[in-house]
């Protein structure tokens, strides 16, 4: 074999492992695309990873119809992959803002097979190609099929540590497609001498090339008036960390905190929400020396618990320690929690809070539950029979446990199964809600080792809203949002706790909120 044959085979290894990182990233950021925009990411993994595979396997299959021209077949492969690929997340933005619904959903999961597609083609083309220059068969395959595979884990963690905190999903999909462009003119220059009329497949590679370009540097500032119009009020901070993308808007002295497209509070409004989550849980427990928050990373239920001076110590348990930064640094939080986070009081610890519990040895006097709605496997494990026997094994005698859990009005089984799982580990509980005018009425489940007799308790430091007298008509619950459920028959629904095992959560929560 002569040099220059030695130079494109090697180029041919190097490039199965390229398009293969290229590929894997493009799998992942399609199911990060349909777990932000539409939720219930084990769904949306699963979903297009299939699609992708699947995709694939229709590529491979197709690849047997291409007997010639190897290497112009698979520059254009490239280039459709590049193309499609760069512009998809961009596309998907597009599409979710001005499209009716339904439209993005049909869109990801075309492009997922269309690109998986493509990517199936690519790899028996190279061992061909391979094969083709003259290395023996057993050794071309095996070296190729190495590159690819082992490319598959590259790119699993370049997308997990790097691009997706780095540079978001939308320079992402557009910076993948610059490599993918990269490699088919790279394959195109190699092979020059074996290809006619080059000069106009390199013109074509050069348009693309322009385009990626012009979307890799303008494309995130595009997506991000195409995500603005899913919002009510103009976005004055986006981020997105390791775990979710981080969103502030406002709108004159409303300040709105989004996770991964959630409402998390709203500034006109969040003392509701607050008080109603800390105050009957301080009232109800024996002492209040050690407090355990889980979640709650912007600093606000912390901010009512240091107003109780008996508080020796919060412990704030918070996943993405994104968040705590920005309630940290941010004035507009920072007005909201009154630098709460920063008190000598407060420790702040950035970690699942079930493997908190699981590892901690302390108790807590009373444990708030601020974590974000069961919308996916994740987060229902927070919500789970395990979940709360864990923090019940954490509260000390006396103690007090609150839990927000979602609304029993939207989300009426939802909320009675959060509460029936925090029953069922031996707590007794009892159940209160309030109108919270931007979420609309919001349910909590009050927890404790005690009895709780809600008519004794007092409310006795400073609030906006809540007074010893309103608390106990919280309790009481409408026709239409309390824990006497009817089936289509007239009956009673039975529901049951929701454990690791048996996740009935999930689908209670999809459903529930469907039209909302």
């Amino acid at each position: 074999m002569n040099q220059k044959a030695i130079k494109q085979s090697h180029f041919i290894y190097w490039a199965s492992g390229i398009v293969s990182i290229c590929g894997i990233i493009f799998e992942v950021l399609f199911g990060a695309l349909g777990s932000y925009i539409l939720g219930d990411g084990v769904k949306q993994y699963t979903l297009t990873i299939s699609l992708f595979l699947t995709g694939m396997g229709i590529g491979a299959s197709l690849s047997e119809k291409v007997l010639k021209n190897l290497v112009i077949a698979f520059v254009y492969i490239e280039f459709m992959v590049a193309l499609i690929g760069g512009f998809s997340s961009f596309l998907m933005f597009g599409i979710t803002a001005f499209s009716p619904p339904g439209t993005d959903a049909f869109f990801l999961y075309a492009i997922t097979l269309i690109v998986g597609a493509l990517t199936g083609v690519e790899l028996p083309i190279l061992i061909r190609k391979a094969n083709e220059i003259g290395v023996a068969l057993n050794r071309s395959t095996a070296r190729v099929l190495f590159s690819d595979y082992a490319g598959g884990l590259i790119g699993g963690l370049l997308f997990v540590f790097l691009l997706r905190p780095q540079f978001g999903m939308v320079k992402t999909a557009f910076l993948v497609g610059c490599i993918n462009l990269t490699v088919a003119l790279i394959v195109l220059w190699l092979f020059r001498k074996e290809i006619k009329k080059v000069g106009i497949h390199f013109i074509v590679g050069s348009i693309i090339a322009i385009l990626l370009l012009l979307g890799l540097f303008f494309g995130q500032a595009m997506a991000l008036t195409f995500e603005q119009k899913l919002y009510n009020d103009p976005i004055i901070h986006m981020e997105e960390s390791k775990y979710q993308k981080i969103i502030l808007t406002k709108d004159k002295a409303d300040i709105r905190l989004y996770l991964n497209g959630g409402l998390q509070l709203s500034s006109i409004d969040e003392y509701r929400y607050h008080e109603v989550l800390v105050h009957p849980a301080m009232a109800q427990a024996d002492k209040q020396d050690h407090v355990l928050v889980l979640g709650g990373g912007d600093g606000i239920a912390v901010k009512e618990l240091l107003k109780y001076q008996d508080v020796k110590k919060i412990t704030l348990v918070d996943l993405d320690p994104a968040v705590v930064e920005l309630a940290n640094t941010n004035h507009h939080l920072l007005e909201l929690n009154e630098g709460a986070l920063q008190s000598e009081r407060v420790e702040v610890i950035n970690q699942d809070a079930y493997n908190f519990l699981e590892e901690s040895d302390e108790w807590f006097d009373v444990i708030i539950v601020d974590l974000p709605d069961p919308n996916d496997e994740s987060l229902n494990k927070l919500y789970t029979k395990e979940f709360y026997s864990l923090t019940r094994n954490h509260l000390l005698p006396g103690g007090a446990m609150m839990v927000q859990a979602t609304s029993p009005v939207f989300a009426r089984e939802v909320y009675w199964t959060i509460s029936k799982t925090i029953e069922s580990t031996g707590l007794h509980t009892e159940n209160i809600h309030v109108d919270v005018p931007s979420f609309g009425n919001w349910g909590f489940v009050f927890a404790s080792r005690e009895p709780i007799n809600i008519s004794s308790l007092s409310i006795d430091v400073p609030t906006r809203f809540l007074t010893t007298e309103i608390l106990e008509g919280l309790s009481s619950f409408g026709k239409d949002e309390d824990e006497k459920i009817k089936d289509s028959n007239g009956e009673v629904l039975e529901l049951k706790p929701n454990t690791l095992i048996d996740p009935v959560l999930i689908q209670l929560y999809e459903k529930s909120w469907e039209y909302y």
